[in-house]
């Protein structure tokens, strides 16, 4: 089935794939003309690795010209002069350039479209990356000019960029495409590769995640020492003296290296805001509980608070399994129901033993109060500005699914009253969309399982066992996981990851000997000396089990038989 990354490209027009065809054509000139695609490299600052140390250049290889130059005795400038002057040769150089920036830039479109379609979808992402890729060549190629080594700086800058900003993948190639092209506005060769691309990649594949403040600074430390490892094996490969000129070179690498990752450090928050990603720094701090909205959540509807914390706890542990991000999961959790503290009172689990308010309500109404606290927590998250990874999970969580309890109470009433209209499905199920990601259908699932297992009088590992089957393949079969390219293979695995949250989470427990002091002892002789009381079984209470009320978690608000959205038999699942 598509996904919808590749449904949006199909919706496109001829002019929008052609505007963006035409985007990437600019690209290649503005790459073609900031490396002087005209002009050969200037030898005056193209190091090589046969002299580098008598010069303190960066690493390169000597250029053919250059060496010619030296062989005839002749002055590179006076030869390099005259090739400028050639109007027909800088046209050549230029074309020849451009067509090798283009076709580096259509390995890369091929990539996108076959793997990171959103990139071509979104035009804002297209344009970015592009503007991003020209600015860094042109500044690495100016540095690289200027101060030896100080190019690596927006070098490593740009590829950490990609990699927070989609994936390391995509971040590996397109760095592949800028180091390409600084080398032929350099004229630096196979020296430079092997430095730049070492040093680059190792900055770009340590970033699998960002969870603390000076993730940054140790990655930098580590490209400066793969930095200084690979420029030091290079010069010894081309007999270049181990001297003060060679070893300061290695200092200013290693310290434009560390210098990449202050920069980097300070702009990771605008790199976030910018192209709309969460980094696991900003998840941390987004699970403190003393949120705002988290704490008012706890105030108003104290029991869906608790619920948000559990779904939380096994939605991330089943996040994990399937090796998605469960510090997402977790998060997204916490602040999933926070549209129900608007109207606490309507929900199940936060009634206690007050009546329902939905006695006296009609099933069409009761369903919309119910449905509303989706669009009314995605409100007021976007007003406390959280991030639109955030809001997706509350939007999300419950899909297109039908809100079936108060659907056959107007089914049932319908039926008594045949001059009544028709019931109307779609009045009863949520908005949408369905699960656009693993993460959001973990979380779906999560919900509804939490709920439904509270509900259980007796919640034995066999029981928790086929609720979490049966609510998971009725989700499945529904469609709700039909955008989220979620396998039958990882969905078995969130299952069992369920249920031994569940069975862990509802254990059972001895009962423990109440303790009787010789004073009730004696009270309870006199006691039965003048009547005999009839004695009570203990309760669950007694156990540390507090008796779970049905729906807890849940949607529903009509006693123990409401359910919340979701699953007839379940009445306790969320909806």
């Amino acid at each position: 089935m598509p996904t919808k990354w590749e449904l949006a490209w199909n919706r496109l027009r001829r002019t929008e794939v052609g505007l963006r065809a035409v985007l990437g054509l600019v690209a290649v000139t503005l790459l073609t003309v900031s490396i002087h695609g005209m002009l050969p490299p200037q030898p005056e600052r193209s190091g090589n690795l046969a002299i580098d140390a008598r010069y303190a250049l960066p690493a390169g290889t000597l250029q053919w010209h250059l060496r010619a130059a030296e062989s005839e005795g002749a002055e590179p400038e006076t030869l390099l002069a005259a090739g400028r002057g050639a109007w027909l040769h800088a046209v050549e150089r230029f074309v020849a350039v451009w067509l090798l920036m283009a076709g580096l830039l259509g390995v890369v479109a091929l990539y996108l479209f076959f793997r990171e379609r959103r990139v071509l979808v979104k035009l804002h992402s297209l344009t970015s990356v592009l503007v991003l890729l020209v600015v860094t060549v042109a500044l690495a190629q100016w540095l690289a000019r200027e101060v030896p080594y100080a190019e690596l700086i927006p070098m490593i800058i740009f590829g950490q960029t990609l990699a927070v900003a989609y994936h390391r993948e995509l971040a590996l190639l397109f760095a592949g495409v800028m180091i390409l092209a600084v080398v032929l506005g350099t004229g630096l060769e196979v020296g430079a590769v092997l430095l730049w691309g070492a040093v680059v990649a190792w900055a770009i594949l340590q970033l699998d995640s960002i969870r603390t403040r000076t993730k940054l600074l140790y990655v930098s430390m580590g490209a400066a020492v793969v930095g200084v490892a690979v420029r030091l094996l290079v010069a010894l490969l081309n007999q270049v003296p181990v001297d003060t000129v060679l070893l300061a070179e290695l200092g200013r690498l290693a310290l434009a290296c560390v210098v990449s990752g202050f920069l980097m450090e300070g702009l990771l928050p605008f790199v976030e805001r910018f192209f709309g990603v969460l980094t696991d720094m900003s998840l941390l701090e987004l699970s403190d509980l003393s949120h705002p909205l988290l704490r008012e959540l706890a105030r108003r509807a104290p029991s869906t608070y608790n619920h948000s914390i559990n779904v939380g706890a096994l939605a991330e542990a089943a996040a994990e399994s399937i090796g998605a991000r469960g510090l997402l999961v977790r998060v997204g959790a916490y602040f999933h129901d926070i549209g129900k503290m608007l109207k606490p009172g309507y929900f199940i689990e936060n009634q206690a033993d007050a009546p329902s308010k939905h006695e006296t309500l009609e099933p069409t109404m009761s369903s919309l109060v119910i449905i509303a606290h989706v669009k009314d927590g995605a409100d007021l998250a976007r007003q406390h500005h959280l991030p639109e990874l955030i809001i997706d999970f509350i939007e999300q969580h419950h899909g297109t699914t039908l809100v079936e309890y108060f659907y056959e109470r107007a089914r049932g009433k319908q039926e008594s009253q045949p001059e009544a209209p028709k019931v109307d499905e779609n009045n009863f199920r949520y908005p949408g969309p369905r699960p656009q990601t693993k993460e959001a259908a973990v979380l779906m699932l999560a919900d509804a399982v939490e709920s439904a297992v509270r509900s259980l009088k007796d919640p034995a590992p066999s029981r928790i066992e086929a609720v979490v089957r049966d609510i998971a393949e009725k989700k499945l079969h529904e469609g709700q996981f039909d955008d989220t390219n979620l396998t039958l293979r990882e969905l078995r695995t969130i299952e069992d990851s369920l249920i031994k949250s569940l069975v862990a989470m509802y254990h059972g427990r001895i009962k423990y000997p109440e303790r009787r002091t010789e004073d009730r002892r004696e009270t309870e002789r006199r006691s039965e000396s003048v009547t005999a009381p009839n004695r009570q079984q203990p309760s669950a209470r007694a156990n540390g089990n507090n008796g779970p009320k049905s729906g807890a978690g849940g949607d529903a608000s009509t006693g123990a038989a409401a359910p919340a959205g979701g699953e007839k038999s379940s009445p306790s699942e969320n909806g």
